[in-house]
């Protein structure tokens, strides 16, 4: 069976020869810069200069050698950058900075960075509808987005058998709301002033759903899934109730998510971080077939209870390896258990691909990354 046939299975909700395995697939299912340098050396594979795919959170461009070692699945294309944008780092105080396409300020410490967090929110003193049309949006149709992405899907498709998965142009529609103004303004926005934040959705909507029509027609049907993302959960429960995401986001991610499925047949994946039990009927209703990073920490993220619940209709893709403690910090034995009841919980009946919760930081033991890839190469046949 392909690394293709496999993933396929799973997402028809079929048990294949074994459960498939993601890593560097998304966004949120990599590996950190300096993690995936150590992993390597543990494994004794040859040294290589690190290259970095995902900026802001610092993920390896993980390579081929890496990934057919692992056996692993997926392999990704992302949009390039856009016409007129260029990712320019500079050096100043103690840290790095850049500034997005959508004129949000990032930083990183030098010496103790991991990531770049955000300090400039270019909506932050907005107040009026006006204020929101003012801003310098992005170009979703740039043809320089797409330079190349047909060739290198049908690269990937032909050289490595793998399933290919195709990620957005930006965050989710809320998402980009709160890295815009910045959260605390847009959650204060959301009881105070709905209609600013709701204007910033449907603009972030707009550009979502050109993007969409766009790049779909042009990647083809080598694409064996496409990615979505909203992060509406915290750790203890949703960031604000159902009826806010009822009447204000709901309708604009069936709109999103109705776009994508017009113009192909792949699945659509989403993902949402934090407790989102309450939402997932709501995302089911959307169009929702497969849901990531599945954070079991959080609350009412039990994996048993979302199979029973939610399987029929859900592939979850992650949910593998709790990532905020076990994988950390926890002893290989611990790694061993948490995996083998993730698989146990989630891979009957198929639909289930295997990935950690989230993407694998700075600092993991190669030890307890290894225990997690040998238990799901034990117990993840069917």
């Amino acid at each position: 069976m392909t690394h293709r046939e496999r993933l396929q299975k799973a997402l028809a909700h079929e048990e294949a020869d074994h459960i498939p395995l993601d890593l560097n697939g998304t966004g949120s299912t990599g590996i950190c810069g300096r993690a995936y340098q150590c992993l390597r050396q543990y494994l004794g594979l040859p040294e290589r200069p690190l290259k970095i795919w995902h900026v802001m959170q610092q993920l390896a461009d993980v390579d081929e050698d890496f990934l057919s070692y692992l056996k692993v699945d997926t392999r990704h294309i992302v949009p390039n950058a856009p016409t007129g944008w260029n990712l320019e780092i500079t050096e100043r105080d103690g840290s790095w900075y850049y500034t997005d396409e959508w004129g949000i300020g990032w930083r990183m410490p030098i010496v103790s960075g991991h990531y770049y967090d955000m300090y400039s929110n270019p909506l932050r003193d907005a107040e009026t509808i006006q204020d929101v049309e003012r801003h310098n949006w992005p170009n979703p149709t740039d043809p320089a987005r797409f330079a190349g992405l047909a060739e290198k899907a049908k690269q990937l498709y032909e050289q490595t058998g793998a399933a290919i998965t195709f990620g957005p142009m930006c965050a989710g529609i809320f998402d980009m709301a709160a890295w815009l103004c910045g959260y605390e303004k847009c959650m204060m926005d959301i009881a105070c002033n709905i209609k600013l934040v709701q204007a910033i959705m449907e603009n972030v909507t707009d550009i979502k759903c050109k993007y969409w029509e766009t790049t779909l027609p042009i990647i083809g049907s080598r694409v064996d899934m496409v990615m979505e993302c909203d992060d509406l959960g915290g750790q203890y429960g949703p960031l604000f109730n159902t009826n806010i995401y009822e009447q204000y986001i709901k309708p604009l991610h069936k709109r999103l998510l109705g776009t994508i499925r017009k113009h192909t047949d792949a699945a659509i994946y989403f993902h949402s971080c934090g407790s989102i039990y309450d939402f997932l009927p709501g995302f089911i209703e959307c169009g929702v077939q497969v849901l990531n990073p599945v954070q079991v920490s959080a609350a009412k993220m039990d994996t048993k209870v979302l199979k029973k619940e939610f399987g029929k209709d859900i592939v979850f893709w992650g949910g593998g390896c709790e990532t905020q403690t076990i994988l950390w910090r926890g002893t290989v034995q611990e790694v061993r258990d948490e995996v083998k009841r993730r698989i146990d919980d989630l891979a009957p009946g198929g639909g289930f691909v295997f990935a950690q919760v989230h993407n694998i930081q700075d600092g993991v033991p190669p030890e307890n990354l290894m225990a997690m890839w040998e238990t799901w190469s034990e117990y993840g046949k069917y």
